[in-house]
This record gives structure tokens, sequence and C-alpha cells, in this order.
């Protein structure tokens, strides 16, 4: 049995996908499985592809289907793994060359069940620490996560008993996918090395703002239908409820007004103001908003009718 299975998807990334294999080929843990998944691309990817596959066949697994996005290409590939631990990783960005090593030899040494690194956002001239929250407890664990997948590692079986997998054909998929796979993370460990250079290309779909900007409601909409059929909502209700809004009136927010269709902006910023009201109209007795100190938390009791449309006009102003 390997002792970590990486997972990574691709599609058209020729200009990338050389950089994330050699970092992964040459990880200082040697028992590992790179399982490619060729989501139906159309460029010279696969001919890089290829020429590691014939240099590295004892490290490589291949997997080919039908384009289907990235969700539908990570679900595709997590039966294939046989490694302890599962990691994902995106074929445009790359990792340092002893991240799976020490994110191992952390989980086996405090017997995690995930564990999660900080990463390096690389912009084409510069670089940016992300460093994140040390959290304790699964209420905190909402409240605080970084909810992306590439920065875990998450034990093979946990994936297995939960069956949680990410949806596919929405945006933000890593959102519904960490929330959901909470209930279920028991022990995690911090590795507070930054291991990931998380790549920033133009055109990618995280930097492109549409309609499909408002998915993330969906998401977080099936997030919190999870926790109710489950039956464990009554007990994250407050945390919930305040990334719901967080989400909203932060990071969606700031999306929302990269829209360059002013219409669609406006019609984008009603559904956000009336989904928060409609979904949670007391969340301003929200209590970890209330004992927030920090700048989104104070920036946050601001908010009322008056102050939104103020905010997102002198947003929206400064991005044009």
């Amino acid at each position: 049995m390997p002792k970590v299975s990486i997972i990574v998807p691709f599609y058209n990334v020729e200009g990338y996908i050389e950089k994330c294999l050699d970092t992964l080929v040459n990880q200082t843990l040697k028992d590992i499985e790179i399982i490619l998944v060729n989501d139906g691309s159309t460029d010279r990817s696969i001919e890089i592809v290829n020429k590691f596959l014939r240099r590295y066949p004892e490290k490589l697994v291949y997997l080919e289907k039908e384009n289907g996005g990235l969700s539908d290409a990570r679900n595709y590939a997590i039966p294939y793994t046989k490694g302890e631990y599962i990691a994902f990783l995106d074929s445009d960005d790359y990792v340092e060359k002893d991240m799976y090593e020490e994110m191992y030899n952390m989980a086996k040494k405090e017997n995690s069940d995930m564990v999660e690194c900080n990463f390096y956002w690389e912009y084409p001239d510069k670089q940016k620490e992300d460093i994140g929250t040390i959290y304790h407890g699964k209420n905190e664990m909402i409240e605080k996560i970084r909810v992306v997948a590439w920065n875990k590692l998450i034990k093979r079986e946990i994936l297995e008993k939960s069956e949680v997998r990410f949806p596919k054909g929405y945006r933000y998929e890593d959102t519904e996918f960490t929330y959901k796979l909470i209930p279920y993370i028991e022990k995690v460990s911090f590795l507070k090395k930054p291991c990931i250079h998380y790549v920033q290309r133009e055109g990618s779909i995280s930097n492109s703002q549409n309609e499909r900007t408002k998915e993330i409601f969906d998401v977080l909409d099936h997030v919190i239908e999870y926790y109710k059929e489950k039956d464990i909502y009554e007990k994250y209700q407050e945390e919930l409820e305040y990334i719901y809004v967080r989400y909203a009136f932060c990071s969606s927010l700031l999306r929302i007004v990269k829209i360059k269709d002013d219409n669609l902006q406006e019609k984008l910023l009603n559904l956000t103001w009336d989904n928060v009201n409609t979904k949670f109209p007391n969340w301003k007795n929200n209590e970890i908003l209330k004992k927030g100190k920090g700048i989104k938390n104070l920036y946050m009791k601001t908010i009322n009718r008056f102050t939104y449309e103020m905010y997102t006009t002198i947003l929206a102003m400064i991005q044009k």
C-alpha cells in the first residue's frame, strides 16, 4: 500500500503541468502514487504527461475520461486510490519537494485524520504566504478552516466511510466538499511550513466572474441541507449561519463587484442581500459575529441596507 495517493486532474494546462509533475515525481517521500486524470484535454498536456509516464511508470497511474470538470475528475479517481492518505493537487500548481513526507510523518506521529499546510499565493510578479488559523474541534473547524482541498492530506478510510464527494457541475466545489467532510474529522494536525504554490493565472475559473459566481449560495445550501439530513444542524447552526453571512458579504461580494455587466452585477448584489436576510433574518445576533474582533467581523457588524449599497457602490467604482 502506498503511503500517499495524489490525485491530479488535468485539462488544457500545457504551460503548467510539467512543473507540477516535476515537483511530484521528485518528492522526498518515495512511497507515493500520482494519479493523473485526463479530463478530456485537447492541448499538448497529454504529450507532456506521456513523457512522465515513460520515465516514471512505477509512480504514475494514468486515467482518462470525457470532460466533466474538476469535481467529476477527482471523484472518478478516488476509487482507484490505494494510499493510506489521499491528497488533491491542481495541475497548474506545484509543491515543495518534501511536502508529502512532512505531512505524512506528522499524520502518523499525531494519528491525524487530516493534515493541513500553509501555502503561497503565486502571482506573476510577487508571492504572498497564506498562514492558516489553528482551530480546535469541529465547531471551530467550520468557522476557521480554509476551504481548499489541495493543502490537505486526508485519511483514505474517512473518504470511504463518509462517501463525501465533490459536487459535479458547480463552482466552489472545495467549499461543499470541505464542510461536508468536517463531521467525520476527529483529529487535525497543522504543518506551518508553506508547501504549495497556488498559481494565479488569468482566465482560470477561480479568477473569472460571471453569473456562475452566485453558485456559492447553491453549495452553501447543499451543506446546510446535508447537516440537516444528518441531524447535526442544530449543533453547528451558529457556525453555519456565520460562514454563510461571511461568504455573502466578504469573498462573494468582492467577486460580484468585478463583474463588468452592470445589470448582472446589480442582480447578484440584490440576490446576495435577499438570500442572507431571508434565510438568516437574525444574522446580526449571531454569537460568533458579535464576539468577533477581526477586520471582517467589524465590517460585517456595520452592514445594513444603506451601508451595503454604499459599500458595493464604492467597491464597484474601485474595480472600474
